[in-house]
């Protein structure tokens, strides 16, 4: 299992512990310091669509409009943490968020 996001997000953090403490082994990718490369960028895109872009985010407030016009995967490979967190890869499968569901299917 593989949890990609940022060391500083609070919502990370809380799915590491927690997938921690279930006993589940886990690595954490930070894309900030290890940036996702196209071919991860278009599968994460091709699983989880356009939602992947935090458009609620600082880093998405502090862009102007010719850099919010690029798309999503020019904007993730521009801007990582951009990217909505966690995404967590389980068995090749991605996952978008740390909700209840998300946590049931992760931690089982």
């Amino acid at each position: 299992m593989i949890l990609y996001g940022i060391p500083t997000c609070d919502t990370c953090r809380e799915a590491m512990k927690e997938i921690a403490a279930a006993g589940r082994p886990v690595t954490f990718r930070d894309v900030r310091s290890e940036p996702l490369d196209t071919a991860d960028i278009s599968r994460f895109l091709a699983a989880l669509g356009d939602g992947l872009v935090n458009r609620a985010s600082t880093t998405w407030r502090g862009l102007d409009d010719t850099a919010r016009a690029a798309g999503p995967a020019a904007l993730l490979a521009a801007h990582p943490t951009l990217m909505k967190r966690p995404v967590i890869d389980v068995d090749g499968a991605l996952i978008l968020g740390w909700t209840d569901a998300v946590r049931a299917r992760v931690l089982k």
